[in-house]
């Protein structure tokens, strides 16, 4: 069967590499590799240059199919030349081919060994664009945003993710989608991932305008994690200057949001809830400003209570009347 798999895929017309192609994908791991170590991986990327988008899909599944569990056929595939191949796929006109393509790009980019081979193909700014184009299918749009967070775990990749116009991306993606959704669920856990090992991505996603509102929303109407990621990248902000952001944050309204999360949020998330709510309520280093700031202030809160009215539980209110007397003392 191996042997008809490898003369079909090598000789045979566009139908016999189609069928020798799924019946690759249905070989146990032990069969594949023997596969991939004995060459099959260049008929296989000779398949990827065919006109015929069935024939480009079939190809594309089996390597999928041989990089499954396979760091060593990963890395195989991506030394026989797949990536600029699989780069000019996403271009093509086939949706089936561009998903099948990017599926393709996040199971490599899983493989420590082809990060850096990834990001300098050029595939870090053409993953961005997939991330907030209208005409890009949202599974699409989610395996582009894990193949960058893949990338992210090796620090010397990180600025050229940074360079690449992926805070924005990021942030109005954010703002666009549903809080809840796993799509902004997912980017916002890759913008934590990206600040948090990044000055120059804090200090540009700190100061792009609307920002701050967006993590606020998230934090109010986000996902478990979605809220988690949320509040540790407001953290992250108020602590590179606390001065500058404190009352940023605050006049955004993070308040009963944020006291919430401080309840009902995740473990990691009500303990940075916890020392943002500490960093917002220090108002020593504002002298004379402090009672105007801290009156206005407690409007503000009083204003959003009562706009929630019963949303808010009675163990969030007891926590804003203790917000409001550390305020006014």
């Amino acid at each position: 069967m191996e042997k008809d798999i490898v003369e079909n895929l090598w000789n045979g017309d566009s139908e016999a590499q189609i069928q020798a192609a799924m019946e690759l994908s249905r070989l146990c791991n032990k069969q594949k590799l023997k596969l991939a170590e004995n060459g099959v991986m260049v008929p296989l990327v000779s398949m990827l240059h065919s006109e015929n988008y069935e024939v480009i899909e079939a190809s594309l599944c089996a390597f999928l199919s041989l990089s499954f569990g396979s760091d060593r056929n990963k890395i195989r595939i991506v030394r026989y030349g797949v990536l600029p191949i699989l780069l000019n796929l996403l271009h093509c006109e086939s949706q089936t081919v561009i998903q099948l393509s990017l599926a393709a790009m996040l199971t490599l980019s899983s493989c420590k060994a082809n990060k850096v081979a990834i990001a300098s193909s050029g595939a870090v700014q053409i993953l961005v664009t997939y991330i907030n184009s209208s005409n890009t299918h949202s599974q699409s749009q989610l395996d582009a945003i894990a193949t960058l967070h893949n990338l992210t775990t090796c620090q010397e990749i990180i600025p050229l993710i940074v360079s690449s116009g992926v805070i924005f991306s990021l942030l109005e993606l954010i703002h666009g989608s549903v809080k809840s959704s796993l799509l902004a669920e997912k980017a916002i856990g890759l913008l934590e991932n990206i600040v948090s090992s990044s000055e120059s991505a804090l200090c540009e996603t700190a100061s792009t305008g609307g920002a701050i509102r967006i993590l606020v929303e998230t934090i109010e109407d986000g996902s478990s994690l979605g809220k988690e990621h949320a509040v540790g990248i407001l953290l992250l902000i108020c602590q590179s200057c606390r001065e500058k952001y404190r009352v940023l944050i605050l006049t955004d309204g993070v308040m009963p949001g944020l006291l919430q999360l401080s309840v009902d949020g995740t473990w990691r998330a009500k303990s940075v809830a916890g020392e943002l709510l500490l960093l917002l309520r220090d108002c020593s280093s504002y002298s004379s400003r402090r009672k105007q700031i801290n009156h206005e202030l407690i409007e503000q809160m009083m204003e959003e209570i009562d706009a929630e009215g019963d949303k808010l539980a009675d163990t969030t209110l007891r926590l804003v009347e203790e917000m409001i007397a550390k305020l006014n003392t």
